[in-house]
């Protein structure tokens, strides 16, 4: 598949702060690719250089094979976005909004039909400080698709929503997908990316230290599965000493958890111990590496050097 959005050597500094260094990513036709990392990691000045929002000290950008610095109108007309912040107007209505933004544009759907899509019929006359957290994220993606976008970028789309609205949103941006749209969202919940993301770039002080598909990284990239064991009385700490790849160890009473890059040979090791200790198993849970994990081992494992820039994940 052909690359929708080409985001080359971007830079951008505040004041002689980094907030973006030489951040490179391609996002196919048809793909929801995902921009990952803390706060302050540089998501969003990405997203806002891509938009033209800001303008980036150097790097190129190219969406929908338009150059994003050059001919940013043209590239606008081919674009969605929905922000962190959607404020409107208090007493405009979802109707009067998607008309107004539509009169920005060269072609614009119908009111109707957005209203319709986005569940928004019932308070399609209604002032926007009435809707609520779900309706409004939902009218932030109506107003995305006025223009009838190749591509849509989405900052942290769920931020603030509970979890039934959260669902409902991850299907309508899974139905872009299947449109044949292109997606590049934000986000903060692991589990949201893993769910709709295609491929992920994880970011940390303002450049990519890893890309690839969720299980990729998480697999390869160094997340070791999670162990919890109860046993029938406390293991001396010892118990846990020299047993290959065993880190992050905490213990409580009869309760341990640690982290193991070869789970089944550190519990081979635990059960002679164990053993030898008069201890028996009461339970076990071995949990595989998340992407959480994946994120938090690039980026606060302060072994990684932050300067590096990591490639593809090997499948």
């Amino acid at each position: 598949m052909s690359a929708r959005v080409h985001v080359h050597d971007l830079w951008k500094a505040y004041g002689g702060t980094p907030a973006a260094c030489g951040v490179t990513f391609d996002v196919a036709a048809g793909e929801i690719f995902g921009l990952l990392g803390p706060n302050g990691a540089g998501k969003t000045t990405t997203i806002e250089c891509m938009l033209g929002l800001r303008r980036p000290d150097r790097g190129s950008v190219r969406i929908a094979g338009i150059d994003a610095r050059r001919r940013g109108r043209d590239m606008q007309q081919r674009i969605g976005a929905a922000l962190q912040t959607n404020a409107l107007q208090d007493k405009i209505t979802p109707r009067e909004a998607l008309r107004l933004f539509g009169s920005f544009y060269r072609e614009a759907e119908a009111p109707d039909a957005l209203l319709q899509r986005f569940a928004l019929e019932d308070r399609a006359d209604a002032p926007f400080h009435t809707l609520s957290g779900g309706q409004r994220r939902r009218l932030a993606l109506a107003l995305a698709f006025v223009n009838r976008p190749e591509v849509v970028l989405l900052d942290e789309p769920t931020t603030g929503l509970d979890p039934a609205s959260r669902r409902d949103l991850h299907r309508r941006i899974l139905d872009m997908k299947a449109e044949g749209r292109t997606v590049l969202l934000t986000t903060h919940y692991m589990e949201e990316a893993e769910t709709l993301c295609d491929r992920v770039a994880i970011m940390r002080r303002g450049r990519l230290v890893a890309q690839g598909a969720p299980r990729d990284l998480t697999e390869n990239l160094g997340a070791a599965p999670s162990v919890r064991l109860e046993t029938s009385a406390p293991l001396p700490p010892e118990t846990f000493a020299d047993i290959k790849g065993l880190r992050d160890l905490e213990q409580a009473g009869c309760t341990a958890r640690f982290r193991a890059e070869a789970a089944h040979r550190a519990l081979a090791a635990l059960a002679e111990r164990m053993e030898a200790a008069g201890a028996t198993l009461v339970e076990l849970h071995v949990r595989r590496a998340t992407l959480e994990d994946a994120l938090i081992e690039w980026t606060q494992n302060e072994g990684e050097a932050a300067d590096e820039t990591h490639g593809e994940a090997s499948s």
